[in-house]
């Protein structure tokens, strides 16, 4: 009588045990916040350590005018160092139209997701006179929606293996509303400073007209 050699073992689908540790999250793809969109918790800490400016490159010190960033057109812009070079191109774009910004009645602040010695070194090289507020929690960032665990930005680009908030430049007014929105999602790593030195004009005008009514 033959015998057949079995070549692989028995396995009983009893034995299988599910690993109830390994959290499974849901795919939700980001919903950036647009143009018309409210913005009511949007909320910044006092703690110093979360602020850094400069002027010409050279660092300052100074006390945190929280109101009176609120109060006017806010150009809110979102910046990681994992970007490269395309988060250095933001920030020299935004370099050049800062003055702007302030002269038509608005103010500039770039959220950060990591204080680095590589912003200090690049802000001194190019000259920068730029307003940081660095939030590792992306708690702001999750506020604009774009940032998410379940939307991680590798699903997006390649090259970056960081999940860190999307390259997003807003502007919002004196009652939150965003006027503004920008993303650079084809990493063409511009937008139109004209279109925004113009809405903070017109929020600026705006909000100023209310005051004299």
């Amino acid at each position: 009588m033959s015998t057949t050699a079995n070549k692989y073992p028995f396995f009983d689908l009893s034995e299988i045990v599910p690993d109830n540790d390994i959290a499974f999250k849901p795919y939700r793809a980001l919903q950036p916040v647009k143009a018309g969109n409210y913005i009511p918790d949007l909320k910044f800490s006092n703690d110093y350590t979360r602020w850094q400016s400069f002027f010409n490159g050279a660092q300052t010190h100074g006390p945190i005018a929280l109101r009176q960033l609120l109060k006017k057109p806010l150009v809110i812009a979102f910046y990681s160092h994992h970007w490269k070079e395309q988060g250095f191109e933001l920030l020299n774009q935004l370099n050049n139209i800062q003055q702007e910004i302030r002269a038509n009645g608005g103010s500039l602040l770039i959220i950060s997701d990591e204080r680095t010695d590589e912003l200090a070194k690049q802000a001194w090289e190019s000259s920068f006179t730029l307003n940081f507020y660095h939030d590792e929690e992306k708690n702001i960032a999750h506020t604009f929606r774009i940032y998410s665990d379940n939307d991680p930005v590798w699903n997006r680009f390649s090259g970056i293996d960081v999940n860190v908030p999307l390259l997003a430049t807003y502007i919002i007014d004196a009652s939150k509303q965003v006027i503004y929105s920008h993303i650079d999602l084809d990493f063409l790593g511009t937008f139109d400073g004209e279109a925004i030195v113009s809405s903070v004009y017109e929020s600026s005008l705006i909000a100023n007209s209310r005051k004299s009514a």
